[in-house]
């Protein structure tokens, strides 16, 4: 027999059994692949929630088609309307009155009707304006009204009109085909001027006085960063006129001097009468201005996962988390915002949302000194940003599309614009460790759920939060970030800001941002309460020629709604909270705080001819009766005309009686601004952040955290080693898995 096959095909075998158990041993070494399991939080989802929700692509086209089939007048797309047209400037939904939404939240009444607010502009009509109709019912229409003069008690004027992109367009086109002309050897020597390297910033408001349509825009190098690149020119251009062919320059301002028009600027180069201060043609990307990484990619940055999948849920426009719960949107002009925020099944707050982001700037550069930008005309929905996974949020987030329609007559879908995640602070959210008397150790992770969106208005990007926390507090938070907006050095500039680079004058400026509280504390009627400490000098009893200065709690009931308006930097309470009529376990009104994080600069002052249009920023909180004509603290048409405010906030202070009343806690936090060298390319977020703390205060009988499942708990006699003893002890087993990281996605370069 010959045995050299079979010693083959033994071999063969044998090897096969080799590999096989091989493959084995090193597959029970290799971690898995993470398993998700469904949150263990009840999914209470039965589409109540959608009463708040955002208007869909669907709503949107059949509220469009409706308004050009029943108005009676021509409307031209907005994207190239012009001023003398009627147009659809843009729509939002219209939330119905509280009282109708807690009727059918609460007392199984009747859902309200779904509508839709559609803002005009009726450029062609013997008397210009601007008109608000809410449109209904969703998703047929059949109905509309006109509630301009109800809201703002009589009709809005045209000129208070937000400038549309195509605005823009029309004055940039101005600009290049008529201005720049008239004056061509200093366009092309000074400028070199080739009719696309030169990018324009708005300055706003526009003028002095209410009318006025005349504003500053600032010219810079067309590159990556062209906020830090001004060339010294800067146009002042009157676009009062409806007709185009009637808009005109009213001023030039280059280098430090003021000229008539571009022909006198022209002719004061001609003739040598003029200071050229030449900048450097700066490359495409920008050199210092690019954001373009310096140093090569090296070892991944941490990320974060979760090994059984989200422990949240999100259910059309509601989220679910550890106890809360809450209804999410996107107003077109405020931004994020919030309705039916619960916890532990019980509602905290009725809306809690974003009112403006304001900045006022000082230069000595003409648009500079003059601009104080109200981010809500522009649109802080309007303009928010696509999310990058594994920057903006977390990689493993969960991303939502944004919709809205405003410039256009078709919906536009913004990608993953808003993200959830849970987040591992990387700290306690509570602990102790016991080495006296017992020896043991009890401790919660701060892990907190948080809603994001990321608007860039401009030059900066502002990044909003709503962070929920597992023992029933919520905070909002800004952080800024962006590019600084700069002026061209000249003169003395340095008193308005550090120099930047060469010719940048990075300019002062302050930030303020202004929030809606509708605080609903175990119901709908609430009061103000005040506590804080003072010290009181007392005889020690066991020795009374003895003194202690000793601290004690102040109580104070504010009853009014000037009693409670704190102005920006005075003294404030430092345990102010809305107090329910109900008490908890130990006798004490059941209640949540209010804490706000702010290191905001002065306030324009009150003397200044548009302070009322900002007069929300006077204060670091007001508090005062819920109204329905009373939704929001400013409006959109206060920028383009905050001498005659569409909406004045401190109006809505008039000392009316706040006890055992409804009431709104309206928030204003902020920060100084003076940019720095570390300011280039970027200006980061951190220092930068500001925003406020919503706590409970004698709500509960005790920490509700406590009940969480997170919790960490072992003494000394225990086997702490033991997954039944302590969670942490599980993680070999149920975080030992390999999480699915899906391919990077970017849609925020389609369709622009």
């Amino acid at each position: 027999m010959n045995l050299k096959p079979v010693l083959i095909l033994l071999g063969l075998a044998l090897a096969t059994i080799f590999a096989l158990v091989c493959v084995l041993l090193t597959r029970e070494r290799s971690p898995r692949t993470c398993q998700h399991l469904p949150p263990q939080q009840e999914d209470t989802e039965d589409g109540q929630s959608l009463v708040f929700a955002d208007l869909t692509a669907e709503e949107m086209s059949q509220v469009v088609r409706y308004l050009q089939g029943h108005l009676g007048v021509p409307l031209v797309e907005a994207s190239r309307a012009k001023p003398s047209e009627n147009c659809i400037a843009w729509l939002d939904v219209q939330v119905p009155a509280k009282a109708e939404v807690l009727r059918f939240l609460d007392s199984g009444g009747a859902r309200p009707p779904r509508e839709a607010l559609a803002v005009l502009y009726f450029g062609k009509q013997p008397e210009p304006n601007i008109t608000e109709l809410v449109v209904g019912p969703l998703p047929r229409p059949a109905y509309h009204r006109d509630v301009t003069e109800h809201k703002y008690g009589g009709k809005v004027p045209y000129h208070r009109r937000p400038t549309l992109a195509v605005e823009y367009k029309q004055i940039g086109g101005f600009l290049k085909s008529q201005v720049f002309p008239s004056a061509p050897a200093f366009m092309q020597q000074v400028m070199e001027y080739d009719g696309a390297n030169l990018a324009t910033v708005t300055a706003a408001p526009r003028g002095f006085q209410s009318g006025d349509r005349v504003t500053w825009f600032v010219l810079f190098q067309n590159v990556s960063g062209f906020f830090l690149h001004p060339v010294g020119l800067e146009v002042l251009v009157d676009h009062s006129s409806l007709d185009i062919s009637e808009w005109a320059v009213s001023r030039v301002f280059y280098n430090g001097q003021y000229y008539r028009d571009m022909v006198q600027l022209e002719s004061a180069y001609v003739q040598g009468r003029i200071s050229v201060e030449k900048v450097r043609k700066a490359p495409r990307d920008g050199d210092f201005s690019s954001m373009k990484p310096r140093a090569p990619a090296a070892a991944p940055f941490p990320l974060q996962f979760e090994p059984q999948g989200p422990r949240y849920r999100v259910r059309n426009n509601q989220v679910l988390f550890q106890g809360w719960s809450f209804a999410f949107g996107m107003s077109v002009s405020r931004g994020l915002r919030l309705f039916d925020i619960r916890h532990k099944g019980e509602r905290v707050a009725y809306e809690i949302s974003v009112q403006e982001a304001l900045s006022v700037y000082g230069s000595n550069c003409p648009a500079g000194m003059s601009t104080r930008y109200m981010d809500g005309s522009f649109g802080l929905g309007r303009y928010t940003s696509p999310l990058v996974p594994g920057v903006d949020c977390p990689y493993l987030a969960t991303f939502v599309d944004t919709l809205s329609l405003s410039d256009s007559l078709r919906p536009k879908k913004t990608k993953a614009s808003l993200c959830i995640f849970e987040q591992n602070l990387g700290s306690p959210l509570r602990r102790h460790y016991s080495n006296l008397q017992s020896l043991y150790y009890g401790g919660l992770v701060n892990s907190a759920l948080v809603l994001r969106s990321i608007a860039t208005v401009g030059n900066y990007d502002y990044v909003w939060d709503f962070i929920f926390y597992q023992n029933g507090a919520l905070e909002g938070k800004v952080q800024a970030t962006g590019y600084p907006s700069s002026s061209f050095l000249h003169g003395d500039g340095l008193r308005y800001g550090n120099r930047l680079w060469e010719h940048t004058l990075g300019t002062i400026h302050t930030h303020f941002v202004n929030y809606k509280v509708d605080l609903d504390v175990a119901g709908v009627k609430n009061s103000l309460m005040a506590h804080d400490m003072v010290f009181e000098v007392a005889q020690a009893p066991w020795s009374p020629e003895q003194q202690i200065e000793r601290p004690r709690l102040t109580k104070r009931v504010l009853d009014t709604e000037d009693q409670a308006a704190f102005l920006l930097h005075s003294k404030m309470p430092r345990y102010i909270y809305f107090a329910a009529n109900s008490k908890n376990k130990w006798g004490h009104q059941r209640g949540y705080r209010i804490q706000i994080t702010s290191s905001a600069g002065d306030h324009i002052p009150e003397a200044s001819s548009m302070e009322r249009a900002i007069s929300w920023a006077r204060y670091q909180l007001a508090v005062t009766r819920r109204k329905e004509e009373e939704p929001t603290s400013t409006s959109i048409y206060n920028q383009n005309d905050p001498w005659t405010p569409t909406v004045a906030f401190a109006d809505f202070i008039n000392n009316e009686t706040i006890t055992n009343e409804d009431l709104v806690a309206w928030i204003t936090a902020g920060f100084l601004h003076i940019p720095h060298s570390e300011d280039i390319p970027n200006t980061v977020t951190v220092g930068n952040s500001v925003g406020f703390l919503l706590r409970p205060y004698n709500y509960y009988d005790l920490d509700p955290s406590i009940y969480s499942q997170d919790g960490v708990f072992f003494t000394s006699e225990q086997d702490f080693t033991a997954c039944e003893i302590n969670p942490l002890a599980c993680f070999p087993k149920t975080a030992s898995c390999l999480p699915n990281f899906p391919p990077f996605t970017f849609d925020g370069f389609r369709n622009m």
